[in-house]
């Protein structure tokens, strides 16, 4: 019954494979236009844009998304139902290979990503025709979209690409839903998260806008620029425009760059070289970088310090930062979505059973499992019983 679990990637069944294939296939990605610098604007609210300004575009953005998803994807999971906890579960197979090109760790960190840049995650079953889907494939979330049906719940998915569209129509069971749709919460909206990406927008932006300041100045051989005066002849006030055409040639020519910093600069009769000093708005500006990027890791739940931001104390030393990090940030994300997962697969399977997070193989966590043991195996006045249900652990079959 559950052969095609055992099934390596180069037997996969040519039939067993994701309905949107053939829209993906040869289509052309967007080229991202480039907005002149000199014009004050803030990047579009949308998840394509703020994906390439603030995942592709900017370091703080990639790293955050990057270590959050990463870290969660390689917790270790568990699946237990009321009785036991399964070493081997077709289901546990399925995670481990949801496709033949995704391992489990790629897989989960595609829902992760998606999940941290868009504020939905979508999960398509392929081949779901009784009992578990031969296949998962995690979905674009900004080729996605909702919907709904006259109760306000979504009874449809529609996925396009390049103006084809494929529809995924949604059951009353739960063993009839293709898609499986993990969101954040939004405030705002009925059917679709809300990302931290998008709350960190203005933040990404200003960092943005510090780099492209910096690498300016660098451009101009990391000086404050300076003014030529001219003076002139007596009677003669103004330059010529042929003299300002030529004057400005120059002065592009050979002396703006890097490679003619240092150069010397040779004026000819009543022109005068006044250089101009930073302000003190200029100076700040590492500072508005710094902040902006601390403001970045605040919206995704990233301790600062775990991103070697300077300037911040908020945690004593690096491990008890590493262990909020896990405790507030990835463990609550990895919890949601494989509670979501676990849940819809065990629908398709016809079990009761629960997928999620296996804490006592968290080595940022080992300290205060340890503790947590000790408390629970020490407490005279519980059972057996009670103390595997404080450890996360299902009942023995004599106490059922």
């Amino acid at each position: 019954m559950f052969d095609f679990f055992r099934r390596s990637a180069a037997t996969v069944p040519e039939a067993k494979a994701s309905a949107v294939g053939p829209l993906t296939a040869g289509s052309i990605g967007k080229v991202a236009a480039i907005q002149a610098a000199t014009r004050v604007s803030w990047t579009a609210r949308d998840t394509a844009s703020l994906s390439r300004v603030g995942f592709q575009g900017n370091p703080m953005g990639f790293r955050v998304v990057r270590l959050i998803s990463e870290a969660a994807a390689a917790l270790p999971l568990i699946l237990q139902d009321a009785e036991r906890r399964y070493e081997q579960h077709p289901l546990l197979s399925l995670i481990r290979r949801p496709n033949p090109v995704q391992g489990k760790a790629e897989f989960l960190e595609a829902i992760y990503a998606q999940l941290l840049l868009s504020g939905n995650a979508y999960v398509e079953a392929v081949a779901p025709a009784g009992g578990l889907p031969a296949e998962l494939h995690v979905l674009r979330a900004d080729r996605m979209s909702v919907v709904p049906g006259p109760d306000g719940w979504p009874q449809a998915y529609d996925y396009a690409v390049g103006g084809r569209k494929h529809r995924f129509v949604m059951g009353a069971e739960t063993t009839e839903m293709p898609i499986c749709h993990i969101r954040a919460y939004h405030p705002a909206d009925d059917h679709y998260g809300l990302s931290p990406l998008e709350a960190a927008a203005t933040a990404i932006d200003v960092h943005n806008a510090a780099s492209r300041w910096s690498k300016a100045l660098l451009d101009n051989a990391a000086r404050p620029s300076g003014a030529i005066i001219y003076k002139g002849a007596e009677g003669q006030g103004t330059m010529s425009n042929e003299q300002f055409e030529r004057l400005q040639s120059e002065m592009e020519m050979h002396h703006m760059g890097a490679r003619n910093a240092g150069r010397p600069m040779l004026l000819e009769g009543g022109l005068d070289w006044k250089p101009m000093g930073f302000s003190p708005s200029d100076m700040e500006f590492h500072k508005t970088k710094e902040a902006a990027a601390r403001e970045i890791a605040i919206a995704f739940g990233v301790p600062p310090m775990l991103m070697g931001i300077p300037g911040d104390a908020t945690y004593a030393n690096y491990q008890e930062a590493n262990r909020a990090f896990y405790r507030l940030t990835v463990l609550p994300l990895a919890a949601k979505v494989t509670a979501a997962l676990g849940y819809w697969l065990a629908g398709h399977a016809g079990e009761a059973v629960e997928l999620k997070p296996d804490l006592d193989q968290v080595p940022a966590l080992a300290t205060e499992r340890e503790q947590q043991w000790r408390r629970v195996s020490e407490a005279s006045f519980l059972t057996d019983a009670e103390k595997r249900v404080l450890l996360g652990l299902p009942r023995l079959a004599e106490d059922t």
